[in-house]
């Protein structure tokens, strides 16, 4: 890659190229093989269209490309070409690596030994508590922690990871300018100014969904390792952990109690051979790393960005009680840590607690535990 990528000739006619009708990764890859570059590429591809019994097949106008490299520029974002040297090295043989990447932030972490941590978006409050301890376990340890910026497992394993050393990689599934979810603002611009934002499509593309199994990929080829911690047993994470198997990498998974259908795709690849997680160590000793040198600690973190309740409406009443059975699982979890995830008071919590108990929805143990009822 030449020093300013936004104004190189190759930079654009590789823009035109993966931005033209019906050329994705491996087919970029592929005519870059047989044509040598990609303005022979670009020369040559209206004839393959021909031949493919496409008619008027037209190339990416260089006017668009230019404007997205214009915008790119604007943002303050960095262009990656494949096979350049700040291209994520992990990646550089994968058959559908993506040609290019946008990134914001530090892209030396790119090239920093890596595991990737993905799980449920619904997380409960112990999935959540072991992401952050797996993050930071991890980054202390020298790892870049690799995810999606989605809600629960993602957002959990990029702060822990900023609250360690920093490392952290988040892969967008829209323009590396557009935070989605919403609600992750804060935490992305922080993941841009300590770690790196990076993404595959042009910035100010809105996520859709056919986004996030590429996406997916990206965060797999990226790691030495994925790390699932909840995942239901069809799920995104389990296409990222499929995706990893291809690629060579190690598949971890933490495992989670039989009732509760957000472990269900962790205890799927358990079955199927991927290494049980209990901590961090055990990720360390799966990658052949130094063991950690420090007791690991139960940490305990500031709670995730989330709706505050502080009125008690009937909406509001509902929106706990959701708030709630989400964080709860069959496996008890702790009154205490309960009203720290949801930044509530006891006088708040109590009353709906007793509300769901009644209701039969939730279950009080010994040792202040609660646990929700299948």
């Amino acid at each position: 890659m030449q020093s300013n990528p936004a104004h190189s000739r190759d930079a654009e006619d590789r823009l035109r190229l993966l931005r033209s009708r019906r050329v994705g990764a491996v087919t970029f890859h592929r005519l870059l093989e047989e044509h040598g570059s990609a303005g022979a590429a670009l020369a040559a591809l209206p004839a393959i269209a021909r031949a493919a019994g496409v008619e008027g097949y037209e190339i990416c106008p260089l006017g668009v490309v230019q404007a997205e490299l214009d915008q790119g520029r604007k943002l303050g974002a960095r262009l990656l070409l494949h096979g350049g040297p700040d291209y994520p090295q992990a990646m550089q043989d994968l058959p559908d690596a993506p040609p290019i990447l946008w990134a914001f932030g530090d892209v030396g972490l790119l090239n920093r030994p890596a595991v990737a941590m993905v799980g449920a978006r619904n997380a409960s409050s112990l999935g959540v508590r072991m992401a952050r301890r797996l993050a930071l376990g991890l980054s202390s340890a020298g790892f870049c922690v690799i995810s999606g910026l989605a809600r629960g497992i993602d957002a959990a394993g990029h702060a822990a990871a900023l609250e360690g050393d920093g490392r952290t990689v988040a892969v967008m599934a829209g323009g590396v300018d557009v935070i989605y979810p919403p609600e992750n603002a804060a935490l992305a611009a922080e993941i841009a100014a300590k770690g790196c934002r990076i993404s595959e499509h042009p910035p100010g593309l809105e996520p859709q969904a056919r986004h996030f199994p590429l996406r997916n990929r990206i965060i797999a080829g990226l790691a030495r390792a994925v790390v699932v911690v909840e995942a239901a047993a069809k799920s995104g994470s389990l296409i990222t952990a499929r995706a990893a198997l291809d690629y060579g990498r190690e598949v971890l998974s933490v495992p989670g109690h039989p009732f509760d259908a957000r472990a269900s795709g962790c205890n799927m690849l358990i079955r199927d051979g991927a290494v049980l997680v209990r901590s961090t160590s055990d990720v360390l000793e799966a990658l052949g790393a130094p063991a950690l040198s420090y007791p690991e600690p139960d940490v305990v973190l500031a709670p995730l960005p989330g709706p505050e309740v502080q009125s008690r409406p009937l909406k509001d009443v509902a929106l706990l009680h959701d708030m709630i059975l989400s964080r709860l699982g069959p496996s008890p979890l702790a009154e205490d840590q309960l009203l720290r995830d949801l930044k509530v008071t006891p006088s708040d919590l109590a009353p709906e607690l007793l509300t769901l108990e009644l209701d039969g929805r939730i279950s009080r143990q010994p040792g202040g535990l609660l646990a929700r009822v299948s």
